[in-house]
């Protein structure tokens, strides 16, 4: 049998909402898989949909730059948040999103860019901060987007600084339309994006695993009805899924009585041409980077007396 830590209760706790017995229950039913006991609870009725966002927080920072048509995400992270705040990280970090504007978009195509001052690439430049500050430090992820006609909107929540803050997005809007009128209407949705974190554009970009495992969880809370029945079931449980997860179907944070297609759609008379989202990034810093917590000496000396 597996051994169910009070830490692994604890994190189910976090992902699922359910009470602490209910988490020990699933994770001693699944021999302590955590994503296994996520279902276990959802079958059983004890959790709400587990949502894949990371809870455990990682220091640093997520760096925009937007250039009208085209704009760039970083993340950077640092130990302690105290480095996050220093002049020489931050300064790193912005001008690591500016570089990324002229590079392919990829991690690799950035740390060899050549670092502005000098004749270091970033991933060198990055080195000699480490050594300098005394604590590590990592260029995660980036990403860029480019749109032919209309513009990239950011928006970055917890800003610490120009451009700098925990959590970055970029929405995409291609349009002939009023590009002041986008821009206002593309920071309102990237302002949506930063709340809402929605998972894809559509249904269609949707990951079938992500697909499938939601269909089983719907068929087995349901095991036992006609076939007919159950495939009407799956569906509607689909569709409320999608309305939760998929931009477009979700209900604009500005107006909750429309959806952000609806929102589109009104907009082209304003704007004075279709609009269109044609892609979006969120990088919420620390998603899915797990930090180590410091012991629990006093459960550990307990646990050993037993």
């Amino acid at each position: 049998m597996a051994n169910i830590t009070a830490a692994l209760v604890k994190e189910l706790r976090e992902k699922t909402g359910a009470g602490m017995m209910d988490c020990k229950g699933a994770l001693n039913e699944t021999n302590g898989d955590l994503e296994a006991a996520v279902d276990w609870l959802r079958k059983k009725g004890l959790a709400k949909a587990a949502k894949k966002a990371g809870r455990v927080a990682a220091e640093g920072l997520v760096a925009v730059e937007s250039a009208g048509r085209h704009a760039a995400i970083v993340e950077v992270n640092s130990e302690t948040d105290f480095v996050a705040r220093n002049d020489g990280f931050q300064a790193f970090a912005r001008e690591a999103a500016k570089l990324a504007l002229n590079t392919d978009g990829s991690l690799e195509g950035l740390e060899a860019a050549t670092f502005p001052g000098s004749s270091d690439t970033v991933k060198d430049t990055l080195s000699n901060l480490i050594a300098t500050i005394g604590e590590n430090m990592t260029l995660r992820r980036v990403a860029k987007l480019e749109v032919a006609k209309g513009v990239i909107a950011s928006y970055v929540h917890g800003q610490i600084n120009e451009g700098l803050g925990k959590i970055g997005v970029l929405v995409a809007l291609e349009s002939e339309g009023d590009v002041e009128f986008l821009s206002t209407l593309g920071r309102q949705i990237a302002m949506h994006v930063a709340a809402t974190n929605p998972t894809a554009l559509d249904a269609s970009g949707v990951d079938a695993a992500v697909v499938e495992r939601e269909s089983n969880i719907l068929r087995e809370k349901n095991a036992g009805k006609p076939d007919h029945v159950l495939a009407k079931i799956v569906e509607s449980g689909l569709k409320s899924y999608y309305k939760e997860v998929t931009l477009l179907e979700q209900p604009f944070v500005h107006d909750g009585s429309k959806t952000v297609t609806q929102i589109l759609k009104e907009a082209a008379g304003k704007a004075g041409a279709e609009v269109t989202i044609k892609g979006f990034v969120r990088y919420a810093l620390g998603e899915g980077i797990e930090k180590e917590e410091a012991p629990d000496f006093a459960a550990e000396v307990a646990s050993m007396s037993r």
